[in-house]
């Protein structure tokens, strides 16, 4: 290439030009890929990205494992470093020498997932030798034939790496690996039942590999304990330690049950089975003694004191009534070190609190600070006399914050070191919020626009797909990329609303009845519509005192009676350039037509609506495009984006349903809406078994269910009946006159909200 071409090369284009390969699939996604590496790693990482990547994509196996590894690569290193490339490349190259290449793909694939679960370079080496281990130990095994035969349970294990990690120890899957070998390591049937978790004995395998004390093995004991001591008898919830990336789970309970843990480790001499004893000691002494608070007018660090100090009244009193709970409680709750936090430079807020925590239950705690003991004899004269109350100790917690109030409390670095009690629960019973305010005013102005930021060059999201052959997922198996649709002439979408004036005369009689007349303001919110004055300038008096202000200083503004936020996701798959049968439109045009008049009918009643599009091509590329977003009103700018729809591709349904699921979930209504208008079965042109995609989208369906989002299926296909009970059960409808989808859109969902 000469030097005025490089110059006329885009960057882009020059990373591009590094990989050297001519794969057209890269093309599509390398953009986003690159976008993720540039924004993860340092210059020197991105080099060495791109240099990996041309040497997988050299080596004869496709285009699969070089997808694979720029997708996977840039979350790996966040979680384990950019020095852990050499050690994954060096593996690559052992099973490219050995029999094993088909087994790449599969590595490469789960390798994101792994690197999540172990956060550290040492962890992520020790579970490359356990892969290598198996591959050298079961590689040509099969009558010593060394050069002929793959490893039969090497692709499995890969495949579903990222589950067991979730559920054992390195160590515990070093174990459950070597079992495997040494008795299956001539018979590759069974081994491949082995490590697909498809065999008996792999499951009870790792059953018996798990750390600590399972709720399942304990419930029964559990459940006679909270029935004799404390005459308790709610149902014992199980909840996931495995996937605490975010933020590690806390126990709580609410109207459905108590929720604990579903595993607890034998730690500091401590059995599992007392940790979850100490768990529902704790939750059964606030729900006896404990009575909720109005939060609405105290500062984070003050709930924060009146929670510390209300699970010490609780554990006093239970201490009380069975006296060797002193034990217990001590030996789970952490010893803070007096000094330990540097105020110069630190929020001790927490520490401090830790501290006057161990002293209210530990007579012995040592601790001289004046102030705490002063505090912790406060405490004790309080309920010296009786069970005292939440609302008393409160005034208790709101005076020691008062006195022992620093400037620095409100520093963004916090002192958490000794100051977790994780057999506490998280205090959600123990306050309750004024959600709405000054309901006797209304407001007849209409909901001031919120800015819709444009979404460019966002990184992909990556979403499990469900595999019903071993019923498991497939982990950060789909890649779905995200973009505002392109726009095109609004006056398309107004001459369609035209040509149906007719229609929207009678449905306008219709909205009339169902649209509610008056609009309620709800006060104390961090993002909204508007200032509340009354609110911001007390934050501001409490910022001026050195307390930590309020954030909630924003109102916004709801419809009374009607609380529903819908999402619309249009399949934009190829078929809908179909002409419609004895017609001259598109299924498309028809489609457009249908949503402008369903999107002006939302509009009518007031109802948050957010239009979205997909196609897919290859699980690697599921692109979603937003036509229309939940703050954005029925304007020209929503019509362009409408106006300009373009079909192509194929249906890859789950991924896009889960997508369209991580932006319905986060919104406040009551009734959460998803519809999806489709014209056939979920597809794509990388997947062989017809039922594949079918059963994913099914189980998608389920997982919107347990996160409180309504799914329903329009669908155009004549032949649907054949697979979409499979997928909604019975929330869809078949509409076999497409002409008439214009006309049955807005009332179908009419008939779903009213």
């Amino acid at each position: 290439m000469d030097r005025d071409s490089a110059q006329q090369q885009s960057p882009t284009e020059a990373y591009r030009a590094r990989l050297d390969t001519r794969f057209p699939q890269v093309d599509e996604v390398f953009e986003g890929c690159l976008q993720q590496a540039l924004t993860t790693l340092t210059p020197a990482g991105v080099d060495a990205y791109l240099e990996a990547g041309r040497s997988i994509g050299k080596l004869g196996r496709g285009v699969e494992p070089l997808l694979a590894f720029l997708e996977a690569w840039p979350e790996t290193a966040q979680h384990v470093g950019e020095a852990a490339l050499p050690a994954v490349m060096a593996l690559v190259g052992r099973m490219q020498k050995s029999p094993n290449g088909q087994a790449i793909a599969p590595f490469l694939q789960t390798l994101a997932a792994v690197a999540r679960r172990l956060q550290s370079i040492e962890a992520l080496q020790h579970h490359l030798d356990i892969v290598l281990d198996l591959m050298e130990r079961t590689t040509g095994s099969i009558h010593g034939h060394h050069t002929t035969y793959s490893s039969p349970g090497l692709p499995d294990l890969l495949a579903q790496a990222p589950a067991l990690l979730a559920q054992l120890s390195p160590a515990g899957l070093a174990r459950w690996v070597d079992y495997g070998i040494r008795n299956y390591a001539t018979h590759p049937d069974r081994q491949q039942d082995y490590f697909a978790l498809q065999s008996a004995d792999a499951r009870a395998v790792l059953q018996r590999e798990r750390d600590g004390t399972l709720l399942a093995d304990v419930e029964r004991r559990l459940d006679l304990y909270l029935r004799g001591l404390w005459h308790d008898s709610d149902l014992l919830i199980p909840y996931s330690t495995a996937f605490d990336e975010l933020r590690k789970p806390v126990p709580y309970y609410d109207h459905l049950g108590i929720r604990l843990p579903d595993v607890q480790h034998d730690t500091g001499g401590i059995r599992g089975i007392d940790r979850y004893r100490a768990m529902l000691a704790h939750m059964v002494g606030h729900r006896r003694w404990s009575s909720p608070q109005i939060a609405d007018n105290w500062s984070p660090f003050q709930r924060m004191a009146v929670e510390f100090f209300e699970d010490c009244r609780i554990e006093t009193l239970l201490i009380r009534e069975y006296p060797g709970l002193r034990r217990l409680f001590l030996a789970l709750h952490p010893r803070p070190v007096e000094g330990a936090c540097d105020p110069e430079t630190t929020s001790c807020l927490r520490h401090r609190l830790a501290m006057l925590s161990r002293a209210l239950l530990d007579p012995d705690h040592g601790y001289l600070d004046a102030d705490l003991n002063d505090f912790a004899a406060r405490f004790h004269a309080a309920l010296a006399e009786g069970e005292s109350s939440t609302a008393e100790i409160a005034s208790l917690a709101l005076a020691y914050v008062t006195k022992t109030r620093r400037q620095s409390d409100q520093f963004a670095k916090v002192h958490f070191d000794d100051t977790v009690i994780e057999y506490r629960d998280d205090n959600r019973h123990l306050w309750r919020f004024i959600e709405e305010g000054d309901e006797e005013e209304t407001f007849s102005e209409e909901r001031k626009q919120a800015e819709v930021e444009e979404i460019r060059g966002l990184p992909p999201r990556h979403y499990p797909e469900w595999d019903y052959v071993s019923r498991t997922y497939r982990p950060d198996w789909a890649c779905v990329y995200e973009a505002l649709h392109p726009s095109g002439d609004a006056g398309v979408i107004e001459r369609l609303l035209q040509k149906h004036a007719l229609l929207a005369r009678r449905l306008k009689r219709v909205l009339d009845l169902l649209k509610p007349q008056d609009k309620v303001r709800i006060r104390y919110q961090e993002e909204g519509s508007e200032l509340d004055l009354d609110i911001a300038i007390r934050s501001l008096i409490d910022f001026r005192a050195g307390a930590v202000p309020d954030p909630r200083i924003n109102m916004s503004h709801r419809t009374a009676g009607r609380d529903i936020a819908v999402t619309l996701l249009l399949d934009l798959s190829e078929s809908l350039n179909e002409k419609v049968a004895g017609g001259e439109q598109t299924i498309l045009e028809l489609s457009q037509e249908a949503v402008s008049l369903l999107a002006w009918a939302i509009e009518r009643l007031g109802d948050p609506l957010a239009i979205a599009g997909f196609h897919s091509n290859t699980r690697h590329d599921v692109r979603y495009q937003h036509i229309k977003g939940f703050g954005e009103h029925w304007d020209d700018t929503v019509k362009a984006r409408l106006a300009a729809l373009r079909a192509g591709y194929s249906t890859r349904m789950g991924a896009a349903m889960r997508h369209a699921a991580h932006y319905l979930g986060a919104r406040q209504a009551d009734k959460k809406l998803l519809l999806i208008l489709t014209d056939g079965e979920p597809a794509d042109v990388d997947v062989q078994d017809n039922r594949l995609l079918i059963e994913d989208a099914r189980q998608a369906v389920k997982e919107l269910d347990r996160e409180g989002i309504f799914t329903y299926c329009i669908s155009l296909d004549p032949r649907a009946d054949e697979y979409v009970t499979d997928i909604f059960a019975h929330r869809y409808t078949v509409i076999d006159n497409i002409q008439r989808l214009p006309e049955k859109l807005p009332e179908l969902f009419m008939a779903l909200t009213k």
